[in-house]
């Protein structure tokens, strides 16, 4: 008899920091459209949702976790997915305000940067001429000598401070060097297996897409952490697909969505981020794999369930 087919986690970053809503229309920036694109994304394949929170007034990032308080339990209340919160929020936020929706929501999954690094978001501007918001044009312009901080000092905060709450982070790797900082806190037990890794590809400042670069990361995290952890990639921008499709070949999962990148297809915005779930999930199933459910997430991440999250 032949073997069943692999479950692939498909991951959906609903809404972020990394673009500006003026970028597209279909990016979703109150409660109610955050709530309504992770309830499509998750219908559509998505085990996980990654979610940031925004000022509904003017769309920029916002940690206040009463903004969250306002989506999260509609996503609960209409899907069964896994819900991931952010502690990345944006750059320009100290680490203190960026971990309190994570230490208060106690979600099941919690993203985690693993390394300061420049985060080039300036050459964006080239392509875009119109900003609906003041803050938007000088945000991106600012990139060009912003440092995403994320000491080993910071990661051991957040780590330790969430240690009560059975959350699993994804662990975002944007380097090589990122994947050793993973493996200094697991060889120091102060995160767990599996590792939840989330290798990062195409962000100016980080490594780029080059396909010999994801078979570097893949190989590298094989080394260091051998069957203690689970692989996930995501492409910025037009890298989106075929990362993800090159990961899935290797054994990974993957991750799309509008908070990584606006398109579906060349110089075709992506009206949803469930068009980009269904995209992806013709790749995988046209590789003869199958789509993980959200319990089948829980069960290759050991997570807690979502009967211990606090909304």
């Amino acid at each position: 008899m032949a073997a069943p087919p692999r479950k692939v986690i498909i991951t959906c970053a609903v809404t972020g920091s990394i673009h500006t809503p003026s970028m597209s229309p279909h990016l979703p920036v109150t409660p109610e459209q955050i709530a309504a694109s992770a309830i499509e994304a998750a219908q559509a394949g998505a085990a996980i949702v990654h979610l940031h929170a925004r000022n509904p007034r003017d769309g920029s990032p916002s940690q206040n976790t009463e903004l969250f308080g306002e989506f999260l339990p509609a996503i609960a209340q209409a899907t069964d997915v896994v819900i991931n919160i952010t502690t990345g929020g944006a750059a320009t936020m100290a680490v203190e305000e960026r971990l309190q929706p994570a230490l208060r929501l106690k979600p099941e999954v919690a993203s985690l940067n693993m390394g300061s690094m420049n985060f080039g978001l300036y050459p964006m501007l080239a392509r875009y001429d119109a900003f609906q918001h003041p803050w938007e044009r000088p945000y991106l312009e600012g990139s060009d000598e912003r440092i995403f901080r994320n000491t080993f000092r910071d990661i051991r905060y957040i780590l330790e401070s969430c240690a009560g709450n059975g959350t699993r982070f994804e662990i975002e790797c944007y380097d090589i060097g990122h994947l050793y900082t993973a493996a200094h806190f697991l060889d120091r037990g102060i995160v767990k297996p599996p590792l939840f890794i989330q290798s990062v590809f195409g962000i100016l400042g980080g490594i780029g897409a080059h396909p010999e670069d994801v078979a570097h990361m893949r190989r590298t995290a094989d080394r260091l952490f051998g069957d203690q952890y689970v692989w996930s990639v995501l492409g910025a921008g037009r890298n989106q697909m075929p990362i993800a499709a090159q990961a899935a070949a290797m054994g990974g999962n993957v991750r799309v969505g509008l908070e990584d990148s606006l398109w579906d297809g060349p110089g075709q915005l992506a009206r949803s981020n469930a068009a980009q779930v269904r995209r992806v999930r013709d790749i995988l199933e046209g590789l003869s794999l199958a789509i993980a459910t959200p319990d089948d997430a829980r069960a290759m991440l050991q997570l807690k369930g979502r009967a211990a999250v606090a909304f």
